[in-house]
């Protein structure tokens, strides 16, 4: 197992958390969430923890301004640096590991809340209603309009940043580590299977395996998704997710058929030819000057083109 160095906050020791702050990070600086977090310190009268795991960077630097970051920190915190990059579903079940709370709060490190009593809403939900698993929600209120991430913009305002009574159709589908309420014995019976490599699925297959056992409730307490993408960015990430969703396909038939992705992917397997026009749908989502909506429905479309490969 890849060495892991601690570094804890004065307030670590004592502390008796009922909620456990999960967040890990890769080559991203956390800070900008961990203070804004820091801020209703007060407000959740010492029942959160915050836990923050480097899966690998490498950068001393940023390592010594975390450190400090945490020292300065109101609320309990400790920092997790790892020599070594273990992966996504690795890092967070070391950080549930790490955890002492009855719940856990997965917050990607690029997540901003979008309201002042965020935390508090997340603290007073684990101690009342105690769910099993509840996902809050995120927007695109704070992300940035530039035009280069115009097209990630409108995949994700059209398929991710929807209402909480529209996600619970589909509770499993609509459950991501970016704003992730789990409780502690929930997490002891079904974890993120390590199995998955590079990018995407291992959220969603958790929820599948989850779901059979347990309630998934949505709720609208939403933070922004501050870390949009370019068109070469989000294609190299839907590269990588490929293998992970035919696992995903292979395991959960009867929730993944469901999924227009798949079904998209289905027909385009029948499709003589695939590999060969399968670059077109990437250039076309490239090229600035059609619409946005074209660039869009053509990145989905290189998507589920790989996805058709796969499965």
């Amino acid at each position: 197992m890849t060495q892991a160095l601690p570094h804890d906050s004065p307030a670590w020791a004592d502390a008796r958390p009922a909620l456990s702050i999960l967040i890990p990070f890769l080559r991203d600086d956390p800070s900008d969430l961990m203070q804004r977090l820091d801020q209703e310190a007060a407000a959740v009268a010492d029942q959160a923890e915050l836990i923050v795991l480097d899966d690998g960077t490498g950068d001393a630097a940023l390592s010594a301004r975390l450190a400090a970051l945490v020292d300065r920190l109101t609320l309990p915190a400790r920092l997790i640096t790892l020599a070594a990059n273990e992966g996504r579903s690795k890092g967070r079940n070391r950080l549930a590991q790490a955890a002492r709370g009855d719940a856990f709060l997965f917050l990607d490190s690029d997540m901003k809340p979008d309201h002042e009593g965020f935390l508090a809403a997340w603290v007073a939900l684990a101690a009342g209603a105690r769910p099993a698993v509840a996902f809050g929600g995120f927007s695109l209120l704070q992300a940035p309009h530039d035009a280069r991430f115009a097209v990630h913009r409108r995949m994700a305002a059209r398929s991710d940043c929807i209402p909480a009574a529209q996600r619970a159709q589909q509770p499993e589908k609509y459950v991501f580590t970016s704003n992730l309420l789990v409780r502690r014995d929930v997490f002891a019976a079904e974890t993120f299977d390590a199995g998955f490599t590079g990018w995407g699925w291992e959220d969603v297959e958790w929820a599948m395996r989850v779901s059979r056992r347990f309630e998934v409730v949505h709720l609208d307490n939403p933070a922004t998704h501050m870390g949009l993408d370019t068109v070469e960015a989000l294609a190299a990430k839907y590269e990588q997710s490929a293998p992970n969703f035919a696992r995903v396909a292979a395991r959960h038939p009867d929730f993944v058929c469901a999924y227009p992705s798949y079904r998209v992917a289905r027909a385009l397997k029948a499709v003589p030819g695939l590999a060969t026009v399968r670059p077109l749908f990437k250039g076309a989502a490239r090229a600035a000057f059609l619409p946005t909506a074209l660039r869009a429905f053509s990145l989905r479309l290189y998507r589920a083109a790989l996805y058709a490969e796969a499965i």
